[in-house]
């Protein structure tokens, strides 16, 4: 099946499978930006870009949809994860699981995910099996049948997810809580995997409307990068996707999040073994001048010898294990969190006043140059790791187009190699105050 951005458990792995996936992205910039990408319009408005790399005889091909859980109706949360399943259960030529099962005959392998932003799907084949890409995908975007049965079976499978992956998992709830609790106006306020009970409204109909309405070639892109060949590759994307008339265009969301006033807090009483605290701040995201030193801010803080671990986990001994992360590449202004669980025995309050501690002790006192430049060292060395990931490029390609334009990578990194220990001081005197925090407490049910 595929794997949902939305899936993660809990948000200390949330950080792994999300955040830091999202900063690992950025770090890959420099290569990407050295990779030469074809940019192509067809007359319907499908965007496509190739970027040829013929190191290894692979290629991915990658297509994105503008819609994503922000884009959702009123009492319908959930409705673009749940049309995400249902691109898998077929069209009149290739019927319900003969997609992914065509893929891995040919010996590829095919995935999907929906993020608040956007939902994208791709598959990596040999290079020259990619032409099964350009037939699935062409006719998966106009044909989806959406068989009454299948939506039936398809929300239960997603109502069962949500149940296994955020109702039974109490840090998931909390997370869930405590940024519904932040954003009230936003729609980022719902949770990607959408609520119980709108969830159970969503019928065929209301699929097959939002269906209609984001899947056209002109709220899409196809990204492909690999051992291809970008003029032969455009003709065959052009004779498939070319005869698939545009869709409706496409509606601004125009909710914007008002200033906090004022700390907010919520408390989960939850069966759990141990206390947890999730801390979020209101922060804007890139393209906005402030989102390097967040995220420079990020990497000081975190991992194994960043200030958390060290001072809160390993010297005080306050936290059983502490984090911060920030994803600066959402669309509007999202949420920087800290959040850590308490060693058994200890007060949550303790480890809470120790988060505010830290967060002072950056206010208060300029980072030195040598840790900054580490954590930009930490950025450039991390470039390496992507380079001979086709799917990666790709990935970093998308990400910034659905910001607005992917030429928005090379502008990134030069931000935060410029990042410097004012500008880290700066963003946690800006955004790290208390009328802009947001607190979620959960305390194990029985203690």
């Amino acid at each position: 099946m595929t794997t949902r951005q939305i899936s993660c458990k809990g948000l200390i792995k949330r950080l792994t499978s999300v955040y830091l996936s999202l900063f690992i992205f950025l770090l890959c910039l420099p290569l990407v930006a050295s990779a030469e990408v074809r940019e192509y319009r067809l007359d319907n408005g499908l965007k496509v870009l190739i970027a040829e790399d013929h190191k290894a005889p692979v290629a991915t091909f990658q297509i994105w949809y503008r819609v994503g859980s922000r884009n959702e109706p009123a009492g319908k949360t959930g409705i673009s994860h749940l049309l995400e399943h249902m691109m898998f259960k077929g069209t009149p030529e290739y019927g319900s699981k003969v997609f992914s099962r065509l893929v891995q005959k040919n010996g590829g392998i095919d995935n999907a995910y929906t993020t608040k932003d956007y939902t994208a799907y791709f598959q990596v084949l040999a290079s020259d099996r990619i032409d099964l890409s350009i037939r699935l995908e062409s006719d998966r975007m106009e044909n989806l049948i959406l068989a009454p049965d299948d939506v039936t079976d398809e929300r239960s499978v997603v109502m069962e997810e949500r149940r296994m992956r955020y109702e039974d998992d109490p840090q998931s709830s909390l997370y869930e809580e405590v940024v519904a609790t932040a954003i009230k106006v936003h729609p980022y306020h719902h949770p990607v995997i959408g609520w119980m009970s709108e969830l159970a409204s969503i019928g065929r109909q209301d699929l097959l409307q939002y269906y209609r309405k984001f899947y056209s070639p002109n709220n899409a892109v196809i990204i492909v990068t690999g051992d291809v060949n970008a003029d032969e590759l455009i003709e065959k994307i052009r004779e498939r996707f070319g005869r698939i008339p545009e869709g409706p265009p496409r509606e601004p969301v125009t909710s914007k999040e008002p200033p906090q006033k004022g700390q907010k807090r919520v408390y989960l009483k939850k069966e759990a073994r141990l206390p947890y605290i999730v801390t979020a701040y209101h922060v804007p995201g890139f393209p906005q001048e402030d989102s390097a030193a967040l995220d420079v801010l990020s990497s000081i803080l975190s991992g194994k010898s960043g200030r958390l671990y060290k001072n809160l986990v390993r010297d005080r001994k306050v936290a059983l294990n502490a984090y911060a992360s920030y994803g600066g590449l959402y669309m509007d202004p999202f949420l920087f969190f800290f959040d850590g669980t308490a060693p058994p025995g200890k007060d949550i309050d303790a480890l809470e006043q120790a988060f505010y501690e830290e967060i002072d002790k950056l206010k208060n006192t300029l980072p030195s140059e040598r840790e900054v430049q580490k954590a930009r060292n930490q950025v450039e060395a991390s470039f390496i790791m992507g380079q001979d990931s086709i799917s990666f490029q790709a990935r970093v390609l998308g990400m910034f187009e659905m910001l607005g334009d992917w030429k928005l990578k090379d502008r990134y990194i030069e931000a935060i190699r410029e990042v410097t220990p004012e500008d880290v001081q700066g963003v946690a005197k800006k955004y790290f105050t208390e009328e802009n925090r947001t607190v979620g407490i959960l305390i194990p049910e029985g203690n």
